[in-house]
């Protein structure tokens, strides 16, 4: 039964989906259609598809767009020939990339899109993003990315704006990463990843132009049980700069409430940061920030307070695994000493999970202060969300009372 289980990890499917696909606008007499063609891969002179979909079993194909324009509204969507994760380059195969290592490297770049200027890294795992960083090399990007969550980072796919080096290389062959995604790979790179039989090395020129997707659309399909299917114009985050947020402020009962304190340059880079990083993050979600790199990331809840506790929770419990691996080179689950458990809990409980001064990111509105008291008791000082609640006052109240700040972005960012 065991080697069965494995078997089925290791099978690769044939996929029945035809080569071309299109798909048709009609409206009155106007008709645009979008040209689709399928991708596949020649790996050991055989042609070959997606591995397989979100599971062993389940078909799926690949369809890049080749032609076809689609205007709606106002909004002109993506010209074809603009590639990027729907043609890569397959540097090395080990085994070649299934759905989810495909759709890991989309969404990798889709938040790495909007930092061009400084070398960063983005992790992905299971289409949510675990740790991000940026810093002035590539490699001391990497090494805070990667411990940021380094549990969660097991497996995952790494993107990075910049050219690999052999120092970021052979940090990365350090631990086990499925799928590695970048614009080049330097002399020698190469030779480093080939010590992993399985890795899977992407290289996407196009990453050297990822700023010019940035406020581009796509047309975004969601397939229903029945058959239905949902079209919609994909988000584009329209709080980008400093000068698209707004401080916190609004009326309540005939009475006016707003921040005392205006977010020093500092706070501003780290909301910005998180705000953009929380594009790609499932719904309800919130994040927090230090020092241009996460600490603690909560996707997929159902209420905003749960959320808010859950990514406090993990950033405990991630600078607990960090502190026990740089210190006895083994994951705190497996440290048996309890003098030095207690040690290390001290640490991080005094730190409190590394959230002092941090920045706080929600991707909707407080419905309460509740969700904002979680992380200002942990030492949060900076806010960000969209604002529209009809109790903003509560989370301004709370903000004043510690001495935080908060902006709003005026936009939610649900991803789903």
């Amino acid at each position: 039964m065991t080697e069965d289980l494995k078997k089925m990890y290791k099978t690769i499917m044939d996929d029945h989906f035809p080569p071309n696909m299109e798909i048709s606008f009609v409206n009155q007499n106007k008709r645009e259609t979008l040209f689709y063609e399928k991708v596949v891969w020649t790996i050991d002179n055989i042609k070959k598809g997606l591995r397989y979909g979100e599971n062993p079993g389940q078909e799926a194909a690949l369809y890049k767009l080749i032609n076809g324009n689609l205007i709606l509204g106002e909004t002109e969507t993506i010209q074809p020939g603009q590639y990027l994760a729907s043609d890569i380059e397959l540097l090395q195969s080990g085994k070649h990339p299934g759905k989810t290592n495909l759709t890991d490297a989309d969404n990798a770049l889709n938040i790495l899109r909007y930092f061009t200027d400084r070398p960063t890294v983005v992790i992905v795992k299971h289409n949510n993003p675990c740790g991000i960083a940026r810093s002035d090399s590539l490699e001391d990007a990497y090494k805070k990315a990667c411990i940021a969550d380094r549990i969660a980072a097991f497996g995952g796919c790494i993107a990075v704006n910049k050219s690999v080096d052999i120092a970021t290389a052979e940090a990365i062959n350090k631990q086990y990463a499925e799928v590695v995604v970048a614009p080049d790979f330097e002399e020698g790179v190469m030779d480093i990843f080939a010590k992993k039989k399985n890795l899977r090395i992407i290289r996407i020129a196009n990453i050297n132009r990822l700023h010019t997707f940035i406020g581009k659309r796509y047309i975004d399909f969601k397939s229903l049980i029945d058959g239905g299917i949902i079209a919609q114009a994909s988000f584009v985050p329209s709080a980008r700069s400093k000068n698209d947020l707004s401080l916190a402020k609004c009326e309540y009962k005939g009475k006016k409430y707003k921040i005392k304190r205006e977010p020093t340059q500092q706070e501003y880079d780290d909301m910005l940061f998180g705000w953009l990083v929380e594009s790609g993050v499932t719904s309800n979600s919130v994040i927090y920030v230090k020092d241009g790199v996460t600490i603690g990331i909560g996707t997929g809840e159902q209420d905003r307070v749960g959320v808010a506790e859950i990514a406090r929770d993990k950033a405990y419990r991630k600078l607990s695994d960090r502190y026990c691996f740089e210190m006895h080179k083994i994951p705190y689950s497996d440290l048996k000493d309890q003098d030095k458990k207690e040690e290390i809990d001290n640490k991080v409980a005094g730190e409190k999970g590394g959230l002092i001064g941090a920045t706080m990111v929600s991707d909707a509105f407080f419905p309460f202060r509740d969700g904002v008291d979680v992380g200002i008791k942990e030492g949060v000082l900076s806010v960000i969300q969209p604002g529209g609640s009809v109790n903003d006052y509560q989370s301004i109240e709370a903000c004043n009372e510690a001495g935080a700040t908060m902006v709003y972005t005026g936009q939610r960012s649900f991803k789903h």
